[in-house]
């Protein structure tokens, strides 16, 4: 009897071992039915500036975010060269569900392909969680410049090559590539600024009149418009951005040139499977809450929600278009 009580006593300790060891405690599938856990908080990290458009966006999804999940969340400004110190703060965290952070291309799907910027994250070192909007690129001057159309002021930086200065949020931005996408298709040469903190940053120097050119996104000159402190020339979208109506676009003044960033969401790579379900249906519901896309829209900024699936596309055929023309920007 007893060789059998043993028996009975070992399968009992071993069916026990294997409980616990499957339970909530032990198991990234059970720690991810209890992600998050109550008071921790999940970090949402900004590549710029606070004031941008990326900064202003990620502070309005925050609240709904923080209600869907039940825990804090935080926004964390951690600006310089052109997103790269955010996105590697972000890609270098755990993939725990605890640190995500705002993406904005193509900034961040350049800096990695560019191998003198030592970059310390691929493509793959990102796991998109879904995408927010995608803002048209325009080109505007002082109110009393002298320049009142987008040929006049091509047309000087033909005349004066190198010599009329211009705006970006930093080297290899949307910005930039549009910069010079715009001399490739017109001849024109201008001197470019790069602002690496952001928009904020690029906007005060227009505005003190540091730079003659402000090249940035739609979003981020509607408010300048309507207080008259920026004449617009272009904006580089398809067609017509229904917040600027009066501006028209590149092509329709014979300018080739389309040009926008996208923002979204992302986290590092890695994810517990339900841990990226819960983020992914959060930021759905807060990119797409009523209230947000109000907001969003007063700002200038047109809600066009991708999913994570949808975003990661959208990335790869962005990565394959700045392949193309990154050796074009490398050279300014």
């Amino acid at each position: 009897m007893r060789p059998k009580a043993s028996l009975a006593v070992a399968a009992a300790l071993c069916i026990s071992l294997a409980l616990a060891a499957c339970g909530p405690n032990n198991s990234s599938a059970g720690g991810a039915q209890n992600w998050p856990r109550k008071g921790k908080p999940v970090e949402l990290i900004v590549s710029f500036a606070p004031g941008g458009a990326v900064d202003t966006a990620a502070r309005l999804v925050a609240p709904i975010l923080e209600k869907e999940l039940g825990t804090n969340v935080e926004v964390v400004n951690k600006p310089g060269a052109g997103g790269q110190i955010g996105y590697t703060a972000l890609t270098s965290a755990k993939p725990d569900g605890y640190t995500i952070g705002a993406t904005g291309s193509p900034s961040v799907v350049v800096s990695p392909l560019d191998k003198s910027r030592g970059a310390k994250y691929t493509r793959d070192s990102f796991q998109p969680l879904g995408m927010q909007v995608i803002d048209p690129a325009v080109v505007g001057v002082a109110p009393d410049s002298p320049y009142n159309s987008l040929q006049d002021l091509i047309d000087a930086a033909k005349k004066t090559p190198s010599k009329i200065t211009a705006s970006t949020t930093g080297i290899q931005t949307g910005e930039h590539f549009a910069a010079v996408d715009i001399e490739q298709k017109t001849g024109a040469k201008f001197a470019l600024v790069h602002f690496s903190e952001g928009a904020s940053q690029a906007t005060a120097a227009f505005l003190g009149g540091h730079v003659q050119v402000y090249i940035g996104s739609a979003s981020d000159v509607t408010d300048l418009v309507k207080q008259k402190k920026i004449k617009l020339l272009g904006v580089m979208g398809e067609q017509r951005s229904e917040f600027l109506p009066d501006t028209p676009t590149f092509k329709e003044q014979g300018v080739d040139v389309i040009s926008a960033t996208a923002r979204g969401y992302s986290a590092p790579a890695g994810l517990p499977a339900e841990v990226a379900t819960k983020l992914e249906a959060a930021l759905k519901k807060a990119i797409e809450d009523p209230a947000v896309e109000s907001k969003m829209k007063a700002l200038g900024l047109q809600t066009n929600y991708l999913s994570a699936d949808e975003y990661k596309k959208f990335w790869g055929e962005q990565e394959e278009t700045v392949k193309a023309v990154l050796p074009l920007v490398a050279k300014k």
